[in-house]
């Protein structure tokens, strides 16, 4: 749910922490950011969006009765054509339910201590369309929790529509490389590397950069415990 140009950034915080709604209300509001609805469970949270149709949601993973991960499923089916960008919330950076809430089409997450600065710079980056990626954090995820065996073989398959470069700029991705260190690294413009993400991201049907991640270890495009390309 992109957000008109010129219009306040919309967003809902769900969390079952009072304290915690409270300080990030305080903290996106001081910045411009409109926070449009606050939740104390998953349920409260559907709710929020449909009624709201916000931006992003702010999405604490562990919650009482319907957790965030359930929510975030509910959300993202709920609103196919435009649905809202999803940051989950935690208080450990390795954490099972953070990978399955990225392959559910979350867009990244964030440990609870972020700093001011940071919880507004995540918020603004994940309403254009990128995906909330910590590199090193994101690809330890997916080590722990990545399981070849899924059920991916329709993924798989899909595969087979990307083309040799394609592939190559999917694999990079999943190493965590970003758009300029891609375009150093295979002699491209910016440009035409964004042009790639994008065609991946359409063939594979994937939201965002945080699926591509899972994806690409899920199909075994990228094997667990390789490291990034020198």
């Amino acid at each position: 749910m992109t957000a008109t140009t010129g219009q306040p950034l919309r967003v809902v915080v769900a969390d079952d922490q009072a304290l915690v709604r409270t300080g990030f209300r305080l903290i996106l509001e001081s910045e411009g950011i409109e926070v449009v609805a606050e939740a104390e469970d998953g349920e409260q949270a559907i709710a929020a969006v449909r009624r709201t149709r916000p931006d992003v949601v702010l999405m604490d993973i562990r919650m009482p009765g319907l957790d965030g991960l359930e929510a975030t499923r509910r959300i993202l089916a709920d609103t196919v054509d435009d649905p809202p960008r999803v940051i989950m919330l935690t208080t450990f950076d390795l954490d099972q339910y953070v990978y399955a809430a990225m392959a559910a089409g979350a867009s990244g997450f964030l440990l609870k201590d972020v700093t001011p600065e940071h919880l507004v710079a995540a918020v603004r980056l994940v309403r254009t369309g990128d995906a909330l990626l910590a590199p090193a954090i994101t690809r330890r995820l997916v080590e722990r929790f990545a399981r070849p065996d899924a059920p991916a073989a329709a993924l798989h398959r899909e595969l087979a529509a990307l083309t040799p470069r394609e592939l190559e700029v999917m694999g990079l991705l999943a190493r965590g490389l970003s758009n300029a260190e891609l375009a150093a690294r295979l002699q491209l413009s910016e440009a035409t590397v964004k042009t790639h993400v994008a065609r991946v991201l359409g063939k594979l049907g994937l939201r965002d950069r945080a699926q591509v991640v899972v994806a690409a270890y899920e199909t075994g495009l990228v094997s667990v415990g390789a490291g990034p390309t020198a």
